[in-house]
């Protein structure tokens, strides 16, 4: 039986939606991942272009709210916490069984520069993501 996993971080919009679409490509027979957030808010678009630059598209996904998935009773094997150690503090926790863990990454949503500058900053965040991923896989 699948892992459920669950990647949480402020608004659900870069971070966890990289980690989830991450882990769904690079185990999806032994993991199944879902994300939300704590203030849902619409794809961070630079991230949306700098996963299709990896061949992952996540325009269509949805942006997900961690409180609808305590209401619906989900329960997860992993709860992964992805925000940056200055918002680790308004990072939203999800009660229940399963491993919790906090990985700490930087917001492309928070990074201020040109175009350029931030699509660069996207694809940096989500390489750091794909490592981790790819290591932590090693060791479950």
């Amino acid at each position: 039986m699948k892992k459920r996993v669950l990647f949480i971080c402020i608004h659900n919009s870069a971070r966890s939606q990289m980690a989830e679409a991450f882990l769904n490509r690079m185990a999806p027979d032994r993991f199944h991942a879902e994300s939300a957030g704590l203030e849902p808010g619409g794809l961070n678009p630079f991230v949306v272009k700098v996963m299709a630059d990896v061949g992952i598209d996540i325009s269509g996904n949805s942006t997900n709210a961690v409180a609808d998935y305590l209401r619906e009773g989900r329960k997860y094997d992993y709860v992964i916490a992805v925000c940056d150690k200055e918002a680790a503090e308004r990072c939203p926790i999800f009660p229940g069984s399963g491993d919790k863990m906090h990985w700490a990454f930087r917001d492309p949503s928070s990074f201020q520069g040109s175009d350029e500058e931030k699509l660069s900053f996207a694809a940096a965040v989500r390489d750091e993501i794909r490592q981790k991923i790819e290591d932590w896989l090693k060791t479950v």
